[in-house]
């Protein structure tokens, strides 16, 4: 009867530990995923992704697997999945927002680019598709990196109605180009009229097209907009999340290791910034009677 009884405590214990995925987050066989979106090219992206989480696990032992989605979208799906198939994400302003909503994610980290943790978007036409204004989109062909990019679309699509453009019914087609890139080559070659990105993605294919300055014009420059960071999701441990949060502000300090955050992102710096840092932003939506929900098509 004893040999019994233990023998069903050892499956009952077994069965626990099987219904917990057995492993231990952050280790090799259950990993911290950390989900990066494509806002540039996605091969650097990955690699300098891969580079950070070598460089985590140096410092902390704790095993990061870097992944690329392929749109914002599917990042919070990620977080959002039960269990979670991403435990950390590197997510756009108005896509954090989204999660944050959700309650999939906590914001613990922003990003410098240029000496600041915002940016600026812009909206861009081609040069001979007499484009100057937001005025003249109406019946052009618009690019943009993706539906919930906060540069590349959220705030370009209110101000176009805040200038009398619907983009839904004004624009004679919207082009989903997969990055910032991508819409900057839609307009240089002709497949877009315009377009919108960060400030200034034009950049990003100058070695190879060095007339895009005169080719690629900016027509509108937005307010500035909370930069792209590092947010958790709240089922990861506040210890461990600590160790990878003060983990990555030493790597932005090493030269290797911001060579790797430049490389993955262009972030030049790391600064500790919590859920409040993105209220001015979520105070811009509202003001323009909208809510992220609405905004995603919930």
């Amino acid at each position: 009867m004893k040999k019994v009884l233990l023998l069903l405590l050892i499956l009952g214990m077994s069965t626990v530990l099987f219904a917990k995925g057995q492993a231990e987050l952050g280790t090799e066989e259950n990993p911290i995923v950390w989900s990066f979106v494509p806002s540039g090219d996605t091969q650097e992206i990955a690699a300098g992704g891969e580079e950070v989480a070598d460089m985590i696990y140096e410092k902390t032992g704790i095993v990061v697997e870097a992944s690329v989605a392929t749109e914002y979208a599917g990042v919070i799906e990620a977080l959002s999945s039960n269990p979670p198939s991403a435990h950390m994400a590197s997510l756009a302003t108005f896509a954090y927002v989204v999660a944050a909503d959700r309650g999939v994610a906590e914001a613990e980290l922003i990003s410098v680019r240029y000496g600041r943790p915002f940016y600026d978007g812009q909206i861009i036409a081609g040069a001979d598709t007499g484009i100057k204004s937001l005025a003249d989109l109406a019946g052009k062909t618009f690019a943009r990196p993706d539906p919930l990019s906060t540069s590349g679309w959220i705030i370009p699509a209110l101000t176009m109605r805040a200038n009398g453009i619907n983009p839904d019914t004004d624009l004679a087609e919207i082009v989903d180009a997969g990055g910032h890139t991508g819409v900057v080559t839609a307009v240089y070659n002709g497949d877009a009229d315009a377009g919108a990105t960060f400030v200034d993605a034009r950049s990003n294919i100058q070695e190879d097209n060095p007339d895009v300055m005169e080719k690629v014009l900016v027509i509108e420059v937005s307010a500035p907009i909370p930069n792209d960071g590092v947010q958790f999701h709240p089922s990861v441990p506040e210890e461990m999340r600590e160790k990878i949060i003060n983990a990555l502000l030493e790597i932005a300090d090493d030269e290797a290791g911001n060579a790797a955050l430049n490389k993955a992102y262009s972030w030049t710096a790391l600064e500790r910034h919590q859920d409040d840092f993105y209220d001015p932003f979520r105070q811009v939506l509202q003001a323009a009677g909208v809510d992220a929900a609405s905004l995603m098509g919930e």
